[in-house]
């Protein structure tokens, strides 16, 4: 009887280089992924993490932790986080926003809400 190596066949060796040429791009994939949002908050001008002054689709303005390429507290979808709002107490997108951009009085009532902290 022969005995068939899977390391000497042809088929198993371009099996091994298609799933290697995969793995790569896929590692390639989530390394570009993380590094765009910090590139995007960068090039509209916002702190590239920290606490954020943010948005909720309702328009209520409180600051959060904004992690770039990780989330703890909020499911992050591209450029939105969709977490819970504590003034309204809802489920939203957020997005931030630019403090220069604020006035003295939204700047105060996005200090004096905060969203829950880490454990």
């Amino acid at each position: 009887m022969r005995s068939t190596s899977s390391s000497s066949s042809p088929v198993a060796s371009t099996v091994s280089v298609v799933k290697t040429t995969a793995r790569r791009r896929r590692f390639w994939f989530v390394v570009a992924g993380v590094l765009l949002e910090p590139l995007l908050l960068w090039l509209r001008g916002l702190p590239i993490g920290g606490r954020l002054v943010v948005r909720c689709r309702r328009g209520h303005l409180f600051t959060t932790l904004w992690i770039p390429g990780a989330s703890v507290k909020a499911l992050r979808l591209g450029w939105w986080r969709f977490q819970r709002c504590p003034v309204g107490g809802h489920w939203s997108l957020v997005t931030p926003v630019r403090v220069s951009e604020l006035s003295d009085d939204e700047r105060l009532l996005a200090a004096e809400h905060r969203d829950i902290r880490l454990p």
